[in-house]
């Protein structure tokens, strides 16, 4: 696809420099809860993960879900995986992996839900991003994708303390009613997609940061922490995520 905002080489490095990649994943993992209601409303046996490497959702949906669950990227390290599932008690066959191009793959099969969690602001094509989810799942079948939140408090701190990675992300599509009407577009039915989640905000180039601005993004992050005990609103100026769900 032309306008992929990152290749491969860039995916390799990213993960190869990152930290504390293998941990274990709790029950109260970030959108378990979404994701347990939308599993049982719609009677969900099999899952996809796109783009979803190392796999923590796999692992969260196969350990606490016992769904049958596939984990699809463009970048596979088995090492990790497999340090993974071991540190979350789970064998490495419990999870099916596919390392291919999303768009040059065709479905060996289809499933009851397709999610991925970071993969659609990476392309400056929004529908033709989501359309790719859609060539796996049923129909009848469960679409649920995140993405972060860049245009409020946190897209200030990424655009001004790492803006490498700040570009490598498409802040036009981190807008819940353009997510809406793309979805309605592709003839997806029950479309929802609102901001989600308390405040935060993080870098992903943390260690390689100067004393100075390390302690400027632990201000922002303690003020919007307290802000938000007192206001618990979810808004496009404070939460870091956005959700899209929609059935097919």
């Amino acid at each position: 696809m032309e306008n992929n905002l990152t290749d491969r080489a860039f995916w390799k490095s990213f993960w190869e420099s990152r930290k504390n990649l293998i941990f274990y994943i709790k029950p109260d993992y970030v959108f378990g809860d979404i994701l347990a209601k939308m599993i049982t409303e719609n009677n969900v046996k099999n899952a996809i993960e796109l783009g979803g490497f190392p796999g923590y959702y796999s692992v969260y949906l196969k350990k606490y879900r016992q769904l049958d669950t596939t984990l699809f990227d463009y970048y596979i390290h088995p090492g990790l995986i497999k340090e993974l599932l071991e540190k979350n008690g789970l064998k490495e066959d419990d999870i099916s992996i596919i390392e291919s191009d999303l768009f040059n793959y065709k479905p060996k099969k289809l499933y009851d839900m397709v999610l991925s969690f970071g993969l659609i602001e990476h392309f400056s094509d929004t529908a033709a991003i989501i359309e790719t989810h859609l060539q796996f799942l049923k129909p009848g079948g469960v679409l649920f994708i995140t993405l972060p939140n860049f245009t409020g408090v946190n897209g200030w701190v990424q655009r001004n303390f790492d803006k490498e990675n700040y570009d490598k992300h498409y802040i036009d599509c981190m807008n819940p009613t353009l997510l809406t009407e793309t979805a309605k577009k592709l003839d997806l039915k029950e479309v929802e997609s609102y901001y989600h989640g308390k405040f935060t905000v993080w870098l992903e180039n943390k260690s390689e940061q100067s004393a100075i601005a390390k302690a400027v993004v632990k201000a922002i992050w303690v003020a919007g922490k307290v802000f938000t005990k007192i206001v618990p609103i979810e808004s496009k100026a404070l939460s870091p995520y956005i959700v899209l769900k929609a059935i097919k």
